[in-house]
């Protein structure tokens, strides 16, 4: 039987996750990615809601939510992608942005990724563009 793990998710402010979120960004943009590690951490840490999924005790992935409507830095270790653990983080940023009153969240979406946020309607917007070394492309959810 193949059975998926219990996947929590927290939200909290930036002094209380960045320790156990800035590692899950680092091991997947700087490591993986090949992501400059002097673009990894921002301005935006201190004024975001973060999510921080758990299975267990341990973290394994992060996002973030901007103040303006944005979401980003959505990470999940290799070991726990295609458990579930993506889409459980990017439901409760939406959830968080629709409690705020937010009528339209905006990502930046790793082409590899489109279908993913496609799934909780996002659509893409503008052209494919390049940032950190990687194509991109802006995606738009209205309510």
């Amino acid at each position: 039987m193949n059975t998926r793990p219990v996947i929590t998710v927290q939200l909290g402010e930036w002094p209380e996750f960045a320790a156990l979120a800035t590692p899950i960004r680092f091991r997947v943009f700087v490591d993986e990615q090949k992501v400059p590690a002097d673009m990894e951490l921002d301005e935006f840490d201190a004024v975001s809601c973060h999510a921080l999924a758990l299975i267990g005790d341990e973290p394994v992935g992060t996002g973030r939510l901007l103040p303006d409507g944005h979401i980003g830095r959505m990470a999940v270790l290799a070991d726990w992608r295609g458990h579930g653990v993506g889409a459980v983080l990017l439901q409760a940023l939406i959830d968080e942005a629709e409690r705020r009153g937010m009528p339209r969240l905006v990502l930046s979406a790793q082409t590899h990724a489109l279908g993913f946020y496609a799934r909780f309607g996002f659509v893409p917007e503008g052209d494919v563009y390049e940032e950190a070394g990687l194509p991109h492309q802006a995606m738009v959810r209205r309510r």
